[in-house]
């Protein structure tokens, strides 16, 4: 209990702190032209609070957690990775696995002395009954991050991926599920 509250306390300053720290700059402009032709372009100057002090000229920010893409190039890779699960087709599933999150469930199943790696991966993933939602793909050379929703992600949950031999595939990474866990 004591947790939660310490939880909340922290979420709530850190709302507060966020709140008196952001927000646009000021427009500090003082256009003292009054004639007729300028009026409209001088409220619309007066008006403009999506611009954020650091952004280019005439680009507006989005905020976080708003649909940026439908993931054209991860979308795949995702619904490659639950069909395997869903058909238990290991050899799929090893398609689509990064070489380090593969050696380390290998390592996982012997341990457990599991025989199917499909299986035994399907033990620990619920597989959903309707296709997963995936957005927002976000590349940085070799790594990208995905947002899923289903299955066992009741909100969107950004996942991580890498390039490997020019395909992507899922590192079984994920900030935000390490954020909740307190890793």
């Amino acid at each position: 209990m004591r947790k939660f509250y310490f939880g909340s306390l922290i979420l709530a300053l850190s709302g507060l702190i966020f709140a008196a720290c952001g927000g646009p700059a000021a427009n500090t402009n003082s256009n003292t032209n009054t004639g007729s032709k300028n009026n409209a372009t001088n409220a619309t100057n007066s008006t403009n609070t999506n611009v954020v002090a650091n952004s280019p000229a005439g680009t507006t920010v989005k905020p976080v957690g708003d649909k940026i893409n439908d993931a054209p190039t991860l979308a795949p890779v995702v619904h490659a990775y639950y069909d395997a699960l869903r058909t238990k087709n290991s050899a799929a599933l090893k398609d689509v696995l990064s070489a380090a999150f593969l050696a380390k469930n290998l390592q996982s199943m012997k341990e457990d002395g599991a025989k199917d790696l499909a299986t035994y991966m399907a033990e620990f993933d619920t597989i959903p009954d309707k296709p997963m939602q995936v957005r927002n793909e976000r590349f940085d050379g070799d790594k990208a991050t995905v947002e899923l929703l289903g299955g066992d992600y009741g909100k969107w949950t950004a996942f991580e991926l890498v390039k490997e031999d020019g395909k992507w595939k899922f590192t079984g990474g994920s900030a935000d599920l390490k954020a909740v866990k307190g890793q």
